[in-house]
């Protein structure tokens, strides 16, 4: 994911006079491939989850105490240090719900270039330096860059049928509940559906994952297209300053709910981390940890997130 991401960031920016007006990364083949990787870690729910999950009630609430601290640390960091106006300074706050976060922001007349960027950057940043922070902790590569996958690599071409219905189905789902990041949590649900029941063995292959990871990197470098070395500059500092306090604080609640939920302090750093879902999932995977109890973390953190963006919005006028 990161080498397209780098890739088509740097010809974003730096080439930029070069490329159409019109260009653009085409949204649909970004949708379909974020629904692969929903169904795959929605594969890893199985029975056994569930009673992973000690002490769950007391995270949740943790959970709704980070996504309050980091809201309001960032809040102080962009707009009192990047000058941002209130609008801009709150929706790039916050930490989770990254497309909703944008949409509201939009609609409360924040700077869209500015909020992008900074949501952008907060994923950017977390998925990258995390798992270079704990490769060297642990004195080994983890993550996808250890090798690292959900995916199975031997999947015959016959399973591709169900799992074209299954991303499909996802997707309708997700967009008919209305779910918080449905692209991924639709499928997510449909492959835990079928993992919990047993009805299909729903197997991943590896080269649709790896295909996966190339568009959705490529197509996070593309958000950069039209935005100057100055003003990339300033977000990545930023963005350096806002996803370092956030990780001190992920670091001291996990430091806290380890004894309490009996995992260790570096599966909960993961779980309470603001970025990706998929790299955090993969770097569970290699601890090793339950990449599904993972990603239940942060799915409930971008509820919560998504939840105070919604009764928040009160707060702005929208633009007229």
């Amino acid at each position: 994911m990161m080498g397209p991401l780098l890739v088509s960031g740097l010809m974003s920016t730096m080439l930029a006079r070069h490329l159409p007006e019109e260009f653009a990364f085409l949204g649909g083949l970004r949708l379909v491939f974020i629904a692969v990787i929903g169904l795959m870690i929605g594969t890893q729910i199985t029975p056994s989850l569930f009673a992973e999950a000690k002490g769950l009630a007391i995270s949740v609430a943790a959970l709704g105490v980070f996504v309050v601290l980091s809201t309001g640390y960032n809040y102080t960091v962009f707009r009192r240090i990047g000058g941002f106006d209130r609008p801009t300074a709150f929706y790039s706050s916050a930490p989770g719900g990254l497309y909703e976060s944008i949409a509201f922001g939009e609609n409360a007349g924040a700077d869209t270039s500015r909020l992008v960027l900074q949501q952008f950057l907060r994923v950017i940043t977390v998925v990258t330096l995390l798992p270079i922070g704990l490769s060297l902790w642990h004195g080994a590569p983890l993550g996808s860059s250890a090798g690292m996958t959900m995916a199975q690599a031997e999947v015959p071409l016959s399973h591709l049928p169900i799992i074209a219905v299954a991303v499909i189905g996802g997707i309708a789902l997700g967009a008919v509940c209305r779910l918080p990041a449905r692209q991924l949590t639709g499928p997510l649900v449909v492959g835990a559906a079928l993992s919990l029941s047993g009805l299909v063995q729903m197997d991943i292959p590896q080269w649709l994952v790896n295909l996966a990871q190339v568009v959705i990197g490529a197509s996070l470098g593309t958000r950069f297209k039209g935005t100057t070395r100055n003003t990339l500059a300033m977000g990545a500092a930023l963005s350096l300053l806002s996803v370092g306090g956030m990780l001190c604080l992920a670091a001291l609640m996990a430091s806290l709910l380890s004894p309490i939920t009996a995992e260790p302090f570096d599966v909960m750093l993961i779980s309470f981390a603001p970025g990706g879902v998929t790299e955090m999932a993969l770097v569970a995977l290699s601890l090793p940890a339950n990449p599904a109890l993972v990603t239940l973390y942060h799915i409930i953190r971008i509820l919560i997130t998504v939840v105070g963006l919604s009764f928040s919005a009160h707060w702005f006028k929208p633009r007229l």
